[in-house]
């Protein structure tokens, strides 16, 4: 009997130490996403108008789109996470939703550089897009428009992977859902 089982407690240590991998593997990505959540930019360029700003969900993440006046070379941006987004150039905080905040400014103007009409319109400030029901953003706030820049505060669930990309019509912000 002491024989069987010295027996079962060999078999089970030699099968939980051969069965046990060395190391774990590291987890697959989420979707795939491996964007990180580092500041984005690029060199800024002559600026075009902006024209429209607009949201939409996808399966992995949430797309907000700076919609531009064309023809225009890809614009520049810059986009990073923020303790508080402030307003330019006032330099006043705007309050945005979220558990995190992406300060995102475009290299386009809000208004006509030759007769200094406003060639983007938006409703309400606080609100420049309904993000009700999206799973990562909260929020998308006028951060403001100076010297051929514009601003907006995206607030979003917690600090997560985002992705920036210029086309010749639009900049393009993606925040994934998860890590």
């Amino acid at each position: 009997m002491l024989r069987r089982a010295i027996s079962v407690v060999a078999a089970l240590t030699a099968v939980t130490f051969f069965a046990a991998p060395a190391s774990a593997a590291p987890a697959a990505p989420y979707c795939g996403i491996t964007w990180g959540s580092a500041e984005k930019a690029v060199t800024p360029t002559s600026g075009t108008a902006l024209v429209g700003i607009r949201a939409g969900r996808h399966d992995c993440y949430d797309r907000l789109v700076f919609d531009l006046r064309v023809p225009a070379p890809p614009t520049g941006f810059l986009v990073s996470y923020v303790d508080q987004v402030i307003e330019d150039p006032s330099g006043a905080v705007v309050p945005v939703r979220g558990g995190a905040r992406l300060q995102v400014t475009v290299d386009a103007f809000a208004y006509d550089l030759s007769t200094g009409q406003q060639t983007y319109f938006y409703a309400n400030r606080a609100e420049l897009v309904d993000v009700t029901g999206y799973q990562t953003f909260r929020q998308v706030a006028w951060a403001g428009s100076f010297e051929n820049t514009t601003s907006v505060g995206l607030g979003v669930r917690a600090r997560l992977p985002f992705r920036v990309f210029a086309l010749a019509d639009r900049v393009v912000v993606d925040v994934a859902h998860f890590w």
